[in-house]
Formats: structure tokens, C-alpha cells, sequence
């Protein structure tokens, strides 16, 4: 029999030391996931890689999250609450140690796809038991929108606790603090505990282990061309060909097992609900925009010269603005008030901001220019997460709702890898396009540049460097203001094209006539805890 609410927790606990301790445990969960997009360029450094192969792990941590989600409710409901946080939590610290003592990519890549799997396991059990205390409509609500605020802010967060750790130290001693944040919360959540289970036991038979490798797989491959794609030549390449080829097979055999078994892996109905397709969408269109912020990291980083210290504290800005639009998007939840008027408003944010930063993005420019835009940004992104979640689950029977979770983790999954996909064959042809283009012009004799040249020679003279190494100089200073005009009209353009995207979507949410057929009900229909 299930564990009542106080039969969970040592009767002297209070209830906030109770959220307090469970968030201890949930946040380094959570970090392990952006950990490997904190600071790139060290993680690529230390590990000898390049930097789609520190992506694509970040994309393998992913995956494991995507294919664990049923096979995690299933061990949830077998093991008891303090075995499982036991077991969860000695698999994450000891794939953590791993993954700081190795610097072979494929050790790397194969313990972060345990990891995944075992901070997953360990999310569950902090927002299962959250969210299995909150019996209002209200505290349901309030209680999304904190989870899932808190994993919208939580890659800029970790780059601003990252920082100084990179600068001091090598990449990986970020894998040992992950370790010892871990152990903190863990012991005392152990300690308030009783040895109940949250759900009635289910034994461990029929596991369908075909279903979840064939899932993990498909993701891997799909990550794989979406990540490399642009690197290898896309199709030019045998191994995009490959995966490809892999992803459609691995795909097809899956939705035939799935229509196949009678309690599939993930329900494949929800996709038979129109609005859940629409919220399905919304979503994709939301972590694009959400992606494209990294357009704005670039050209913080590249142009204007910001190390990752001071880039985590611009994107205060942005945490600022994602608790503001949390809020709000809350409020009008509870107030019941037409969610079409609370996508509108979100997208609306997110293409003020892409219209705006086209005008910001400069060769030179004020770096405080850039925190109302990340504000708004901010707002944007917080008021559309947590409305269309709920939609989306709620656009489904209640017997569905944990395949419209693992669905909906699928479609961020899946709107991850394309944008960085987006920004990577974007970044490529345009940067290329330009620095040719650059090139040709300076190939010609114009006085420009050799004003330029002289002026950049001329200003190394003064300082007292001889003059044959001055012209040299000066040469590789031309190509860098080339290279950083190059980021800036790809900053430009890509945001152009964004704004046509956001131009489209508001418009068909406009349109939209469904919209008001579905009910917001957290109680008969909430996203699982893997979803979160």
C-alpha cells in the first residue's frame, strides 16, 4: 500500500526544512545537465575535443534522460524511496568520478549517458515527492512554475558558479564539486525518510528493455547528424549516412513495437489529439528561441571580449527576466485567465528581443546596452514554459499523461539538437560567406586598407615593437576585425531569420481556433517527474 503523506517524512521535520533539503538534492541534478555547456571551450581544451563533441555529450545526457523515462517509473515503483535515492545518487557520484579521472572521449561519452540515467532517477524523487505534497490547484501551479523556472535558468547559473572554478582549476575538478554537492543533501533527506514507498509496489516483469534501447539509440543517432551534420558535410560524410540510416530504421521498428504491445514503452496516442500537437509545437518553437540566446553568448564572448565571469553576470539579466515571466504566467494561470493571451504576450516578448539585439549587434558596443533586451528575453521564455506544459498535458486523458510528459521531453529534446544544428550550418555558411567575401574586397588595392594597416602598424610602432613585426602584426589584427565583423552580420541575419519564425507562429496562435477547448487541470492531468 502506498505511503501516506506522513508516513513519507520523520514526523519532526518541517515543511520547509523538507523543501529545502529536497532542493539540495534536485539542483546538482539539474547542473549535471548543463555542466557540459558551462564553459565549452575548457571542457574542449581539457579533454583534447572538439567542440561538437562537447555538445553532442551534453546531447548524450539528454538522451538518456529522453529513453529512462518509463523504465524510471517503473523502477520508482518497485524499489523503496530510501533504496532508490541511495542507488540514484551512487550511480550519479560514481559516473561523476569517472567522467573527472578520464580524458578518453568515448569513457566520456558512454558514463555521461549513465549519468543521465542516474540524475534522472534522482530529479524524480525530489519533485515526486514535492509535488505529491501539494493537494491545491494553487500550490500545483505555483509549484510548476518554480520547477520548471528553475530549469530555465539554470545553464546561465551554472555559468556564473562555474567560472571562477575554470579559471583556478582544470575542467574536470567541476565533476568533483558536482560529487560533493551531492552528498550534502542526499544524507540529509536519507536521514528524514522513512523506509515507505510513495506508490503501491510493482514487480519487475515484462521490462520491455527492447523498447528502451531501441529509443536510446534512435536519439543518440539523431543527436549525432544534428550535431555533427554541419562538420562532416552532412551527407557527403559515410557516418552521417549511417546514423541517418539508423535513426529512420530504429525509428520505424520502434512504432511498430509500439502499436504492437499492449502497454507500449510510450504511447504513441497522444499524437491523436490535435491540441496536444499544437502545444507539441509551441514548445519546439519556444527552446529554438531559447536556443538562439547562444547567438547572443557568441558575440558577447567573441566580440566584445567578456570571459565567462562577467558573461554569467550580464545573464543575471536574463534569470531576472525568467522569474518575472514565471511569475506572471502563474498569476494568470490562477486567475484563469485565456492562455492564447499568454502566448501571444511570450512570443511577442521573445521577438521584441531578436528584432531589437539586430540593432545592438555592433563591432563595438556598451555591454549594459544588452540587459533590458535579456530582460525581456527572460520574460519571454518564463511566460510561455510552464503554460505550454500544462496545455499539452492537458490536452490528453488523464491515462495518457505520463506519455504526453516523456513525449514532451522528446520534443525539447529534439528542438535542442535542431538549433544548435540551426546556429552551427548557419554559423558556417554565413561566417564563410562574409570572410570571403571581406577577403575579396581587401585583395584589391584601396586606400582603405592601407589606412588601416598603417594605422594598426603605426600604433604598435609607438608602443615599441620593431617595425617588421608591426606589419605582421598588423596583418593578424585585420583578419580578427574581419573575423568579428563576420560574427556580427551572422548575429544579424540569424536573428532576422528568428523574427520571421516568431512572425509566423504568432501568427497561427492567432488563428488558432481550438485553443479554448482545452481545460487547464492539474489535478486529474500533471506533467510526471521525469517530464519536469
Amino acid at each position: 500500500m502506498a505511503a501516506t503523506d506522513q508516513q513519507i517524512f520523520k514526523s519532526w521535520m518541517p515543511e520547509w526544512g523538507i523543501r529545502i533539503i529536497m532542493f539540495l538534492v534536485a539542483f546538482p541534478s539539474l547542473g549535471l545537465f548543463a555542466l557540459s555547456m558551462a564553459n565549452g571551450s575548457a571542457a574542449a581544451g581539457y579533454y583534447g575535443i572538439e567542440p561538437q563533441d562537447v555538445q553532442y555529450s551534453m546531447i548524450v545526457f539528454y538522451a538518456a534522460v529522453v529513453s529512462f523515462y518509463s523504465f524510471e517509473v517503473r523502477l520508482f515503483r518497485f524499489i523503496s524511496i530510501k533504496n532508490y535515492l541511495v542507488l540514484s545518487t551512487a550511480l550519479t557520484i560514481i559516473t561523476s568520478y569517472i567522467c573527472y579521472s578520464t580524458q578518453n572521449l568515448v569513457v566520456l561519452l558512454i558514463f555521461r549517458f549513465i549519468q543521465g540515467m542516474g540524475s534522472c532517477a534522482a530529479t524524480s524523487i525530489c519533485i515526486t515527492l514535492i509535488f505529491d505534497r501539494l493537494k491545491t490547484e494553487r500550490a500545483r501551479e505555483i509549484g510548476y512554475s518554480v520547477f520548471y523556472g528553475i530549469l530555465l535558468v539554470i545553464s546561465q547559473m551554472m555559468t556564473l558558479v562555474t567560472a571562477p572554478l575554470t579559471d583556478a582549476f582544470d575542467y574536470n575538478t567541476l565533476y568533483k564539486v558536482i560529487i560533493y554537492a551531492y552528498l550534502p543533501g542526499t544524507i540529509l533527506l536519507y536521514l528524514i525518510l522513512n523506509n515507505v514507498r510513495v506508490n503501491k509496489r510493482m514487480p519487475l516483469y515484462q521490462l520491455d528493455w527492447a523498447s528502451f534501447l531501441l529509443y536510446a539509440l534512435a536519439a543518440l543517432s539523431l543527436g549525432y547528424v544534428l550535431i555533427y551534420g554541419q562538420q562532416k558535410y552532412w551527407f557527403a560524410d559515410s557516418s552521417i549516412r549511417f546514423a541517418a540510416a539508423g535513426f529512420v530504421l530504429l525509428l520505424i521498428i520502434y512504432a511498430l513495437r509500439q502499436i504492437a504491445l499492449r502497454r507500449p514503452y510510450l504511447s504513441l496516442h497522444v499524437f491523436k489529439y490535435r491540441n496536444y500537437c499544437v502545444g507539441a509545437l509551441l514548445l519546439f518553437a519556444l527552446y529554438m528561441c531559447r536556443g538562439s540566446l547562444n547567438v547572443t553568448n557568441t558575440y558577447l564572448s567573441v566580440v566584445l571580449g567578456l570571459d565567462q565571469w562577467n558573461l554569467g553576470i550580464i545573464m543575471l539579466a536574463n534569470v531576472s527576466g525568467i522569474i518575472a515571466g514565471v511569475i506572471i504566467s502563474s498569476r494568470l494561470t490562477i486567475m484563469k485567465r485565456p492562455i492564447r493571451f499568454t502566448w501571444m504576450c511570450g512570443f511577442m516578448l521573445l521577438l521584441i528581443f531578436h528584432g531589437w539585439m539586430t540593432f545592438l549587434f555592433a563591432a563595438q558596443a556598451d555591454q549594459d546596452d544588452f540587459i533590458i533586451p535579456l530582460i525581456v528575453h527572460g520574460m519571454g521564455a518564463g511566460m510561455l514554459m510552464v503554460p505550454v506544459i500544462l496545455f499539452m498535458i492537458s490536452s490528453v486523458p488523464p491515462t495518457l499523461s505520463q506519455s504526453a510528459s516523456g513525449v514532451g521531453v522528446l520534443v525539447r529534446f529534439f528542438s535542442f539538437c535542431t538549433s544548435i544544428a540551426c546556429i552551427n550550418a548557419y554559423s558556417d555558411y554565413s561566417k564563410n560567406q562574409h570572410y570571403n567575401r571581406s577577403l575579396n574586397l581587401l585583395g584589391t588595392d584601396n586606400m582603405i586598407l592601407t589606412q588601416r594597416l598603417a594605422s594598426y602598424a603605426a600604433g604598435l610602432e609607438s608602443k615599441g615593437m620593431a617595425k617588421d613585426a608591426a606589419a605582421k602584426v598588423s596583418n593578424a589584427l585585420l583578419a580578427k576585425n574581419v573575423s568579428m565583423q563576420s560574427q556580427v552580420r551572422l548575429s544579424i541575419e540569424y536573428y532576422q531569420w528568428v523574427c520571421v519564425f516568431l512572425l509566423v507562429v504568432l501568427i497561427l496562435i492567432a488563428l488558432y481556433p481550438y485553443v479554448k477547448k482545452t481545460i487547464i487541470d492539474t489535478h486529474k492531468s500533471k506533467p510526471s517527474a521525469v517530464g519536469i
